[in-house]
């Protein structure tokens, strides 16, 4: 048996998001098929309580090739001269240490490579981020993470309309004791605030701004899904 979160969008209050942990057999082994047997199990745990809920796997294990998509290792970051990032390069490569970094070359490098690059465990503790010309604290934890995750998203009004259709997000690949940050939490913020009508272009650009759209309520307008955010200036998004 394993024990892992489910990300749900609450509507309900400013806290955008309800965790809930749920028992499930776990299978063991690193295939596909293992990983989504275990993704089958953990649904179905959670469709015992909440029957009426529809679940997405967010990650690259996901049977739904709109949770693969939208996995952090394939969801891209466009901008100018071509440039495309990954989320996870672009985190991975943000990082800023006690002895180095950012280490901005992994950008260009692939998710998978960015994630194993051997200075992002040789450099001592993490001390913040800095995104191209933005610089990120440590606290609130995961805001760098939702803030980058959830601009790249906006680049994708396909996507977008899709996801809306889901209540809970799960992510196999997870576990709390070993990371803090998840694609599929920062998957249901997005549409907890979308569906509060709390997005739109100015309040996800600026961290200041994002800060304050996750910690209060307010009369924001929604988020244009005909509206793109663009890496084209000097701050890139």
């Amino acid at each position: 048996m394993a024990n892992r979160p489910a990300f749900f969008v609450n509507l309900d209050n400013a806290e955008h998001i309800k965790t809930i942990n749920f028992d499930f057999e776990w299978y063991a082994g690193f295939s596909i098929n293992q990983k989504r047997k275990s993704i089958q199990s953990l649904h179905e745990s959670i469709l015992y309580k909440y029957p009426q809920l529809k679940i997405l796997e967010v990650s690259t294990k996901s049977e739904c090739d709109l949770g693969e998509k939208l996995s952090a290792f394939n969801l891209m970051i466009h901008g100018k001269n071509n440039l495309a990032i990954s989320v996870e390069s672009a985190f991975q490569g943000s990082k800023v240490f006690e002895y180095g970094g950012p280490f901005t070359d992994i950008y260009t490098k692939s998710s998978k490579e960015a994630k194993k690059d051997p200075r992002i465990r040789n450099s001592g503790e993490i001390v913040g981020f800095k995104f191209f010309s933005r610089e990120f604290e440590l606290e609130p934890k995961t805001f760098f993470y939702d803030w980058l995750y959830i601009n790249a998203l906006c680049l994708y009004p396909n996507l977008i309309k899709q996801v809306l259709e889901y209540d809970v997000f799960t992510d196999i690949e997870f576990n709390p004791v070993k990371s803090i940050n998840c694609q599929a939490k920062s998957l249901a913020l997005f549409v907890s605030l979308y569906k509060k009508g709390l997005l739109n272009e100015n309040n996800i650009k600026s961290k200041e701004a994002f800060k304050k759209t996750i910690s209060i309520s307010s009369d924001l307008t929604k988020y244009d899904t005909n509206q793109q955010l663009t890496l084209d200036d000097e701050n890139l998004i």
